[in-house]
């Protein structure tokens, strides 16, 4: 491995050009010496802003790797930052294209000696992965972190088929986030240069919404479309607390040579993510990139396939600063291998007992009110919370008291047979944990648009009253239930406000089913042990407004609304070493009647503030989001100030027809 720490340079603004001309902003660290001691490009290339959007963990980061013989280049895409043209989507041919060509220049530098990397996590995690299916000659390998194989089944928009409620609020983040102004100090044009990106800035919720099947749109950028395409070296990484946590597993299965980290983790890098234990990763990282950009035989080819952190059970918290657990490991493969347990839905509960049911399900539509989070990413209070209040709207089904401690490891399946009185209806499925006293910890969960039950490019309305089979896959895990708990299976007919709820409120009526439950050996021990997180030293700020993060649930005693409030204050700072001042603040609304699914209603608003000498500027953007049975109606606004006077306001008003949805 590279142990020698080399001397080291930071380029704040290295340029770019790409062959129509867009000149693309770089941040650069390599070692000072690289001109004639050429290094590998280790490259990260994102629309979030290297001047002040990502400034504290590549601090922590791209320094580590250069003082290690690298240089690492962290790229804002067209469109972004510092960046020049604009940005029209995510993951567009357009995007991998520049970054291909991005990647074949490096490899040209002097100072770099053929080989590069990519590594990212979420938007920089699904890219990473997308390019190498594009096979550039250059690009050797890829760390990818927090992503996904399929677009469609495991990202922000829809899952199992149904609408996330994500869809508009990472939409909304997206409104705000790009249309922001360069920096000042960077570029002479940068007043021209945010305003043609207020003007052409796309409210994405909008184009998202116009593809709710599985169809062209989504499997452009799904590499599990074709992983033979992808010839790097991956290494896959992923945590229990976020969203992405399937990937990993698939493409340890899926790839050659790939190997797979999870860890209890939130959307973050593991060498500073919650709840711990965090893990030396960027150690783990430069043995890989040791390995693949410069043929050192640092013995990761010899390390487990899958290595996963097995949590141990917890009283139910809608925030953890670590988990108690212990790392095990899979020689070969991930999870496929491991034996399934099959319990029956019966009128007793749950257990390995045929029987017979006839249990109809009618959910209030707010039930789902302690799922949490979708993605938990802004470290307030965003886990599921104790789930009795939702498994008391749902149908449930529990075991008898374990006789033994149970490792639950890998991705849980269920089998239903259910009829519907709507054409269309959505469930929810949690396996929950629960304790000796009644509280229920929520373990994984899974949920399904019944109408994608056969095959999600090719929706169907349900048989109204016909009893039909259904299967749905729950979120891969790695859990003990210990012993003297009970597993509960919960299913609802909706989850709100993850789910945006179908437009009837259907009744189900369940009439069997089964768990299949991947059951690991009993881990007694740690099987794997990670040397102890590094970091360079952090980004030098000084806070002007301090973070702060709240969750607030209200239900109105006129009406029977139900409101969900988030606010999420990420502060104002000025970075010391360039001194620009930036600030942020992001609001979420989201209400519902209980008896009322057409009552839905989601509105979010972000406030952006950047501050360089006398130069004042901030964006507000709002949208909102509403339905009737056969229309989702969006509107967004975007307001521009300079020194606090408004120069740019622009309206979206948008009605997209609901496709089975």
């Amino acid at each position: 491995m590279s142990t020698t720490l080399r001397e080291i340079e930071e380029l704040p603004d290295h340029g770019i050009t790409l062959s129509d001309g867009t000149r693309l902003s770089a941040r650069i660290w390599r070692p000072v010496d690289a001109t004639g001691n050429p290094v590998p490009v280790i490259l990260e290339y994102l629309p979030y802003r290297k001047r002040d959007g990502t400034t504290d963990r590549d601090a922590l980061t791209h320094p580590w790797f250069a003082q290690r013989g690298y240089a690492c280049v962290r790229v804002d895409m067209r469109g972004n930052g510092d960046s020049e043209g604009l940005m029209a989507d995510e993951y567009t041919p357009q995007e991998l294209s520049d970054a291909v060509e991005v990647i074949e220049q490096l490899a040209a530098e002097p100072w770099c000696s053929g080989t590069v990397g990519m590594m990212g996590i979420s938007w920089g995690g699904f890219n990473g992965l997308q390019v190498a299916a594009l096979a550039p000659a250059p690009l050797k390998a890829v760390i990818t972190l927090c992503s996904t194989v399929d677009r469609f089944a495991d990202d922000i928009h829809y899952k199992g088929g149904c609408l996330l409620n994500e869809n508009l609020g990472w939409g909304a983040t997206m409104w705000s986030y790009s249309s922001r102004a360069p920096d000042p100090a960077l570029r002479d044009d940068w007043r021209e240069a945010w305003l043609q990106r207020l003007e052409h800035e796309p409210f994405l919720p909008s184009t998202w919404l116009r593809h709710q099947r599985r169809d062209a749109y989504w499997r452009h950028g799904s590499v599990c479309e074709d992983y033979g395409a992808i010839k790097a070296r991956v290494l896959a990484i992923g945590g229990w607390g976020d969203a992405y946590k399937n990937a990993v597993p698939q493409l340890v299965q899926a790839l050659p040579g790939c190997k797979g980290i999870v860890g209890p983790w939130v959307h973050k890098y593991p060498h500073f993510a919650v709840p711990e234990p965090r893990i030396g990763f960027l150690q783990e990282a430069l043995r890989w990139w040791d390995r693949w950009l410069k043929d050192i035989h640092t013995g990761v080819g010899d390390d487990p396939d899958y290595r996963a952190y097995l949590m141990d059970s917890v009283r139910p918290a809608r925030w953890y600063t670590d988990r108690p657990g212990r790392w095990v490991a899979e020689a070969d493969g991930a999870t496929a291998h491991i034996p399934h347990r099959t319990l029956y839905l019966n009128q007793h509960g749950l257990s390995d007992g045929r029987g017979n049911i006839s249990t109809p399900i009618c959910s209030p539509q707010d039930t789902g009110a302690e799922a949490g989070e979708y993605c938990a990413i802004w470290l307030g209070p965003e886990m599921p919370g104790d789930q009795r209040e939702d498994d008391a709207k749902s149908a449930t089904f529990d075991t008898a008291p374990a006789d033994q401690d149970t490792d639950i490891f890998g991705a849980p399946k269920v089998r239903l047979r259910l009829s519907s009185d709507q054409p269309q209806a959505q469930i929810a499925v949690r396996l929950c944990d629960v304790h000796p006293d009644g509280a229920s910890t929520r373990i994984t969960y899974g949920v399904l648009n019944l109408s994608h039950r056969e095959d999600p490019a090719d929706p169907a309305p349900m048989p109204v009253g016909a009893p039909m089979p259904v299967e749905l896959w729950l979120d891969t895990i790695a859990y003990r239930l210990p012993k003297g708990h009970k597993l509960r299976l919960a299913v609802s007919t909706a989850y709100w406000p993850l789910l945006w709820p179908a437009p009837q409120a259907a009744t189900i009526t369940l009439q069997g089913g089964s768990l299949h439950l991947p059951v690991r050996r009993t881990a007694r021990r740690d099987e794997v042990q990670f040397a102890p997180p590094e970091s360079a030293p952090p980004q030098q700020t000084e806070t002007l407004r301090a973070p702060g993060n709240s969750r607030t649930r209200t239900v109105d005693m006129t009406s029977g609304t139900v409101t969900l409030r988030i606010e999420d204050d990420f502060g104002k700072r000025r970075d010391l070493d360039h001194g620009l001042i930036s600030g942020s603040a992001a609001r979420e609304t989201w209400s519902i009647h209980p008896d009322d699914p057409l009552s839905a209603r989601g509105h979010c608003h972000w406030t952006q503030e950047m501050e360089r000498d006398t130069i004042r500027l901030r964006t507000e953007t709002r949208c909102d989001m509403w339905a009737d049975a056969t229309h989702f109606h969006l509107t967004a606004r975007l307001e521009a100030y300079e020194n606090d006077a408004l120069i740019y306001e622009r309206d979206v008003t948008d009605s997209v027809p609901r496709d089975h949805l």
